[in-house]
């Protein structure tokens, strides 16, 4: 069994690491903290956005079959009693007599003891997970409105306009990516369980009686996406839901699971929901939902399957799965985040190998031309291991450094983090060189 102790340091590593490299800070700080919100820093936001950017393309610019919305946070609240989210988007809650904390009342194990002091636990009740507030300028029962606790809802109210609207039939899906919130009882992990994150969803809308074949198909291209950006397979794995486990409109569900140094946790799940939700909203709305083909005259209402990512449990996978420490034989300590090449949050650092003799001035007309393609940093600050060994910390696949023979020949060592190699290559060909190594990266090793 793993040491828990060395688990934990794991994680102090990489929470340390994310705000000393600038990935994310701890919202508020300066005011004491928010208790489980957090803000991306200058490296953290670019990296949120090519996670969502590589899911993007894989599930609606790489497909035929698939398009994008981008629907309101704020939305009727008859769409939340559709959903069944007023009513039973609970979860139990129980407080502690003597230190005031609480907990889920699923989470304890024993029922009646607090796991923190041992004082006495009150009796479980339901607590709903929405955020509630008020639309407009008096605060009654009337303007009430809820901050989303899942994207989802939206695409299936939008069902009908976009399948109008771009032409399609069944199978088709509807992707979206968007911030939910929910008011967790018990947060943590950092970034893995949070009351505000964003999430990347697809509702696939096929014919009944093909859709255990279509959950097959994207219980493979979700898990294969993942190990496309350099996750190995072992670390993960596909855990199907016991039937007391299933949501009661759910056909079948699994969870694809990272092995975190917390312990396995789900990353992301692919659920069968049956034509649970587009008959909801029929009943609620009085709107029929439904597809009717003009060639075979069936009328009918499409199943639905739904792979549904945290765009934050991700990116804190793709950390954990990357980062290294290294002892070199000087007895120093080198960290690196092996992150896949199109993941990482800047492509190539550019630097003079010394401030002198027309280096940083040549240096800075290779930056220059290098970042009207690729996000780039410029950096002249201290010896130059002590440069590549921050930019190993940032997850930086490339370094490319002006010396004395670049003077004479215009050619640059492109040094490569995870090999260490440096070929040289002439000036005009290093962007098509690093974009065709970008193009051709297939793992977290360059």
């Amino acid at each position: 069994m793993p040491n828990a102790k060395s688990e934990q340091d794991v994680m102090e590593k990489i929470v340390s690491l994310c705000k000393r490299r600038g990935f994310i800070f701890q919202s508020s700080e300066i005011y004491g903290g928010l208790n489980s919100c957090w803000d991306y820093g200058p490296l953290g936001s670019e990296l949120k956005r090519n996670v969502k950017e590589a899911w993007w393309n894989a599930v609606v610019r790489d497909r035929e079959d698939v398009v994008g919305i981008d629907a309101s946070i704020l939305m009727h609240p008859r769409v939340w009693e559709a959903s069944g989210h007023v009513a039973g988007f609970t979860d139990p809650l129980v407080d502690c007599k003597v230190c005031k904390k609480r907990f889920r009342a699923d989470h304890v194990a024993d029922a009646k003891r607090c796991p923190e002091c041992g004082g006495e636990l009150t009796e479980a009740r339901q607590f709903n997970l929405m955020f509630k507030t008020f639309m407009g300028p008096v605060e009654d029962a009337a303007a009430v409105v809820y901050m989303r606790p899942e994207t989802a809802q939206g695409i299936f109210v939008n069902f009908e306009n976009v399948m109008a609207s771009a032409r399609l039939k069944p199978p088709f899906g509807i992707a979206q990516i968007g911030k939910s919130f929910r008011n967790e009882i018990t947060p943590g992990n950092f970034i893995f369980r949070t009351r505000e994150f964003e999430q990347m969803e697809i509702e696939y809308f096929v014919k009944p009686g093909t859709d255990e074949t279509w959950f097959e198909h994207w219980k493979a291209e979700r898990f294969r996406w993942y190990t496309d950006l350099g996750i190995r397979a072992g670390k993960l794995r596909m855990r199907p839901h016991e039937a007391h486990e299933l949501a009661h409109y759910a056909k079948a569900c699994v969870d694809v699971e990272y092995e975190f140094p917390f312990g396995w946790s789900e990353l992301e799940g692919v659920a069968n929901r049956t034509d649970f939700d587009l008959k909801r909203h029929t009943e609620y709305s009085g709107k029929a939902l439904e597809y009717f083909d003009t060639q075979t005259r069936e009328r009918y209402v499409p199943y639905v399957i739904e792979p549904s990512a945290g765009v934050d449990r991700s990116l804190l996978t793709f950390l954990v799965a990357a980062f290294e420490e290294v002892v070199t034989e000087k007895g120093e300590t080198e960290r690196f985040l092996r992150l896949h090449p199109k993941l990482a949050p800047i492509k190539v650092a550019v630097f003079p190998l010394v401030n002198k003799a027309g280096m940083p001035e040549l240096a800075r007309k290779v930056f220059d031309s290098m970042k009207k393609r690729f996000h780039c940093f410029y950096d002249d600050g201290g010896a130059i291991g002590r440069r590549y060994r921050r930019q190993d910390e940032a997850g930086t696949p490339y370094c490319v450094t002006v010396d004395g023979q670049s003077l004479e020949d215009n050619t640059v060592t492109v040094r490569y983090r995870d090999s260490r190699e440096q070929p040289r290559v002439a000036i005009p060909d290093l962007a098509p060189f690093v974009a065709e190594k970008l193009e051709g990266a297939k793992s977290s090793v360059v």
